[in-house]
């Protein structure tokens, strides 16, 4: 029997690598010897490049570029092979990058994004995936845009700086002088949010607040957008509303769609492509994924579904060791994943959890792998 470990991170707890690991050991303890690889896995937000680069053995490449509040700082992405890079928007320009008390989406910026882009460029990346989770903007990508030669002006021809306080003053977009090399660079957009620009969906009213905007700078920030979206659609006659996750990312969605040309996909699909996830299925027998919590929200663009559904396109079976369960958990089982078990062997605190996760996740995969090797026995029988 050969197996596959392709599990997500446990926040604030296990590491995707740390799963392999323990479920090699577990496995070892049930089967004994047995075939097994491990891989690890990322959904598009958080974790992804270190989980790509990982999984590819690539490595990581640092550079200097401006923060969400234009301070400069240090920034790194990962170099998978001479023409692919993947890079982490909240590598340059994410809310933690923000102290709580400083959070403003009127003063942030995408520049620095645009900045990591722009080094990809210089360093001969000709095909490059952003994901676009855990940003502190809400600029529409204008910064972003920017650091790649796109000028937005004010009614007077003076040039704007790309923060979301400029969203209301932008009367026209010259992407005259945009690096040429974008036109030949193949540009993939991990994002699994499907909001509009503007409205009570889109990315002021949606998240917001979660930047630091209060209600009163979040009406100002929506009308700053919904000026944006208009000369957008007077320039380009294209219309960011009708952009599926174009207010991704306070709208760098529709940056990256608009002037960069970008294509937008499922993070996790995006993920698993690059990881080259179909290939090591070869000759898999079982595949056992996992995350900190499953619940409803597993099933909307997460690793969980995204490896389970995979695994079922090659009818291979897939089990799901998570932290613990939430509110429709087994909706999961339409995705390809045929069993779940938790981590948590009994009630406790989510404190004690985490400190024990090392522990509580080893007994839980021997559990899990004595409930395989039983079913195995049954079958034998049959």
């Amino acid at each position: 029997m050969k197996l596959l470990f392709a599990s997500d991170s446990f926040k604030g707890s296990l590491s995707s690598e740390q799963t392999v690991e323990l479920l090699a050991k577990a496995a070892r303890e049930v089967f004994g010897e047995i075939e097994y690889s491990g891989v690890p896995v990322a959904d598009g937000g958080e974790g992804t490049v270190d989980a790509v680069v990982q999984a590819e053995h690539g490595e990581y490449i640092t550079v200097e570029v401006c923060g969400p509040l234009m301070e400069r700082t240090n920034a790194r992405y990962g170099k998978l092979d001479d023409q692919r890079a993947v890079i982490e928007m909240a590598a340059a320009s994410g809310l933690p990058m923000i102290p709580g008390n400083m959070r403003n989406p009127l003063y942030t910026t995408t520049y620095g994004t645009g900045e990591m882009i722009r080094d990809a460029l210089d360093k001969g990346f000709r095909d490059i995936s952003i994901a676009i989770g855990g940003s502190a903007t809400n600029d529409g990508g204008m910064g972003c845009a920017r650091a790649l030669g796109v000028r937005f002006l004010d009614a007077e021809g003076n040039e704007l700086q790309g923060t979301g306080a400029d969203l209301e003053k932008v009367a026209e977009i010259d992407v005259s002088e945009l690096d040429p090399r974008i036109r030949e660079t193949k540009i993939t957009v991990m994002c699994d949010v499907t909001n509009p620009l503007t409205g009570k969906d889109g990315a002021t009213y949606t998240f917001g607040a979660q930047k630091g905007a209060t209600p009163e700078i979040q009406e100002r920030l929506e009308a700053g957008m919904v000026n944006y979206r208009n000369v957008i659609i007077s320039q380009f006659g294209i219309d960011p509303d009708e952009i599926r996750g174009g207010g991704a990312a306070g709208g760098l969605g529709t940056a990256l769609m608009v002037f960069l040309h970008g294509e937008m996909k499922s993070g996790i699909d995006t993920v698993l492509d690059l990881i080259s996830f179909d290939r090591r299925l070869e000759g898999v027998d079982l595949v056992v994924t996992g995350e900190g919590r499953t619940d409803w929200q597993s099933c909307f663009g997460k690793v969980m579904q995204g490896v389970g559904e995979r695994s079922a396109r090659k009818d291979i079976v897939a089990v799901g060791l998570s932290g613990s369960l939430g509110r429709d958990a087994s909706k999961i089982f339409e995705h390809g994943i045929e069993s779940l078990i938790t981590s948590v062997d009994s009630p406790m605190q989510i404190e004690e959890a985490i400190s024990r996760a090392e522990e509580l996740y080893y007994l839980a995969a021997v559990r899990m792998f004595r409930f395989i090797k039983a079913g195995m026995k049954i079958a034998r029988k049959q």
